[in-house]
């Protein structure tokens, strides 16, 4: 008995238009290649797509590509990301689902979950992921003593970071720890931060597979390309990766440099690179010496790349001495929000909150009104949708 793990697709995840087809393709790449490994089943641990309602050509591609996984009897279980998640509760998975095309292993009544058993005996079950950390009340509330008494070969799909295994670069961002997990199970999928994890635990493995295909420049500066697992009944963890373009990647400095100087120094080391076809990536920090950072010929750089499949730049760091003491917050975008929300709370009376049930409140606003108008929806109809959405919430 043989499966693969995938977490973290983001299929359409990125705005440029050539890296939304490479996570497509990256998907589609995957399936193959799982194909090709003779597995038994697939188990997808959150974030199929990147958010709960996709572009409806992303959404046939999608289907045509799992439809591959149900023409070799291959099942796939699923369990909701926190971009997969709608706080309306509806999905493009549900309709997958209803489709035959995957399984939603996330089977909560009465705070138990129920047990999905594929045809090689294998018992899954698993908590779907939810935005700025709202999941953890429902593992405070879950019952585990049917999970952990559960006799077989056992995975429990999960979409959160734990705590113990934060990075330094992670340790503002929301986590819970890993005591909320339930014991005694074989395979803990995870899936979340977008990091490539393996690990001990319990009396088996818990593995994060990292994204599928890279989701930001930072991730494609680190990992350059995506992956997955294949795992065998033994917990032996094999990483298969994904790699669609090769990855360049230009970094400079402009401490104690003028405008000019800098500019010679980036145009002389892209083209002594090959960067056809390639994703480039140019990242600039540091403080200029003269100039500001505006003076820089960025298009005229930019055309002498044109060979390259993409180019991406980075220049959070990249300032002159003007503004050397101006501080700009960076960050994931999420945890800047939560910052924001944290020193706002209490301000404005509105209900008799305590200020976690409060930052929840405005969590879920928040993410209520980032909704996105859906391909042939009215103005009317999307208004109307919002508005009954948010009388729910009030």
């Amino acid at each position: 008995m043989k499966f693969a793990h995938l977490a973290d697709c983001h299929i359409g995840g990125w705005r440029e238009e050539k890296l939304k087809d490479l996570t497509i393709q990256a998907f589609s790449n995957a399936v193959d290649k799982i194909i090709e490994e003779n597995v038994g089943f697939v188990i997808i641990a959150g974030d199929l797509f990147n958010t709960a309602l996709p572009n409806i050509d992303l959404i046939k591609e999608a289907a045509d590509i799992l439809r591959r996984f149900k023409e070799k009897e291959i099942e796939v279980y699923l369990v909701p990301g926190s971009h997969d998640y709608s706080y309306s509760g509806k999905t493009m998975l549900d309709v997958f689902e209803k489709s035959g095309l995957i399984h939603n292993v996330m089977k909560l009544n009465d705070n138990k979950l129920e047990f999905t058993e594929d045809k090689t005996g294998v018992k899954i079950t698993g908590m779907m992921g939810k935005r700025g950390g709202l999941d953890k009340h429902d593992y405070e509330k879950l019952d585990k003593e049917n999970l952990e008494s559960e006799e077989g070969f056992k995975i429990f799909l999960f979409h959160a970071l734990l705590s113990e295994l934060k990075t330094k670069d992670m340790e503002k961002i929301f986590s819970m720890e890993i005591s909320s997990l339930p014991r005694n199970f074989n395979y803990y999928a995870g899936g979340h931060p977008h990091f490539v994890k393996v690990v001990d635990y319990d009396k088996g493995k818990l593995a994060y597979t990292g994204p599928l295909f890279p989701n930001s420049f930072d991730e494609l500066e680190e990992l350059g390309n995506g992956g997955f697992y294949v795992v065998d009944d033994k917990l032996n963890v094999k990483r298969i990766e994904v790699k669609l373009k090769d990855v360049l990647k230009f970094k400079f400095n402009a401490d104690n440099k003028s405008v000019k100087e800098l500019e010679e120094e980036i145009i002389y080391e892209i083209l002594s690179k090959d960067i056809k076809g390639k994703i480039v990536l140019i990242r600039i920090d540091g403080v200029l010496s003269s100039g500001k950072p505006s003076d820089l010929d960025i298009k005229g750089i930019l055309s002498r790349l044109n060979e390259a499949y993409v180019v991406l730049r980075n220049t959070n760091k990249f300032s002159s001495k003007e503004f050397e003491e101006v501080e700009i917050e960076h960050g994931d975008i999420e945890d800047i929000e939560n910052n924001v929300i944290k020193e706002h709370l209490g301000q404005i009376k509105i209900y008799d909150f305590d200020k976690i049930k409060e930052q929840d409140f405005v969590k879920n606003l928040i993410h209520f009104l980032d909704k996105e108008k859906m391909e042939n929806e009215t103005n009317f109809d999307f208004e109307n949708r919002i508005i009954l959405e948010l009388k729910k919430i009030l």
